[in-house]
């Protein structure tokens, strides 16, 4: 239904825009995703760089690749700011390694309970201006944030609270989030998303911090591993929708106005097509004898949001930008009465 109804957006589109001039195209850029294409993130990323086809009149043509097409996940912010990609949707915790305050923005877990909260901080609270300034210097522009929403997380063993965790060998990104997991006694392990199921079936890790419930299970994972915990506990990653900064200072205003609106779309789609789709997938796994879906209590949340918060500091003093990151968000949500 939700893609029938996305169907019809775009019909609609089309329809509105029928009357309007056709110009010829323009700008032709090449995007790489951090999801492969049967992901379902994929496919509304795919449905994003259609919409920005048709509000910019085809003057923009955006051609979107899937994870591992040109160059590795964790590699694509050199390849856009050298010019080989024109531009990626990524996690931006994958460039920690480059300078923690890309860990720290991208995943200050703990923070959002939700994608609207963590929203509010990028558009209105500064988070936006802190990313143009991360990455001004890696030659990209920040268009825009996105997430998936809140992660279900998957594991082989019985998870019912923080305790649980200890010796748990997890994969995790590098930086915060890892950080976060090795203070809680777990012990982290960085794989990518795609070589995740066979690690789990194989028991090179117990438990993986991989995205939403609803993707996890359609690909798989709950096979493995067969006591989730939804909702998920540990994260909300900031998916970025970020260009190469000679690409995007080429476009006129009005373009650049149409990629800034076009992502703010994407990132509730996203949220909403993947909220639908969460709520289907779990109702089927707890149908299942063979999955056991665990919930933790609220007490035992507050616990993991604890550990989580010390790290947050730690972080900060592991370079400038992460000092900066860590006082405009903690004085942010202290505004916000979030840090109760």
């Amino acid at each position: 239904m939700a893609n029938n109804f996305k169907t019809m957006i775009v019909a609609g589109l089309l329809t509105a825009t029928a009357g309007l001039p056709v110009y010829a195209q323009e700008f032709s850029f090449k995007f790489q995703s951090v999801d492969p294409a049967g992901n379902p993130n994929f496919q509304i990323q795919k449905e994003w760089t259609e919409q920005v086809g048709v509000m910019s009149g085809g003057r923009i043509a955006i051609e979107l690749l899937p994870v591992g097409a040109v160059v590795e996940y964790n590699e694509t912010q050199d390849a856009v700011g050298a010019g080989i990609l024109d531009g990626h949707i990524t996690d931006v915790s994958y460039f920690s390694g480059k300078d923690p305050a890309f860990g720290l923005i991208a995943n200050p877990i703990g923070a959002w309970s939700s994608p609207e909260e963590m929203f509010r901080f990028m558009r209105y609270g500064g988070g936006n201006e802190l990313m143009e300034d991360l990455e001004k210097p890696y030659n990209l522009h920040f268009v825009g944030a996105t997430t998936t929403g809140l992660e279900g997380f998957v594991s082989k063993k019985p998870l019912g609270g923080v305790d649980d965790l200890k010796g748990l060998k997890v994969r995790a990104p590098e930086g915060l989030i890892q950080q976060v997991f090795a203070a809680a006694g777990a012990v982290p392990v960085n794989l990518p998303y795609a070589e995740v199921f066979t690690a789990l079936d194989k028991g090179v890790i117990d438990a993986a911090d991989s995205t939403v419930f609803s993707t996890n299970h359609s690909q798989g994972l709950h096979e493995a591993g067969n006591n989730p915990v939804y909702p998920g506990f540990h994260s909300m990653p900031l998916v970025e929708v970020s260009m190469n900064l000679d690409k995007w200072n080429s476009l006129p205003e009005d373009l650049q106005a149409i990629m800034t609106v076009s992502v703010r779309d994407l990132a509730s789609d996203m949220v909403a097509q993947l909220s639908i789709k969460d709520l289907e997938a779990v109702a089927e796994a707890k149908a299942n004898p063979e999955i056991t879906v665990h919930n933790w209590p609220t007490e035992e949340r507050a616990r993991f949001r604890t550990i989580a918060m010390e790290q947050w500091e730690n972080v900060a003093g592991q370079s400038d930008n992460a000092k900066q990151v860590y006082d405009i968000l903690t004085a942010y949500l202290e505004q916000q009465g979030m840090l109760d």
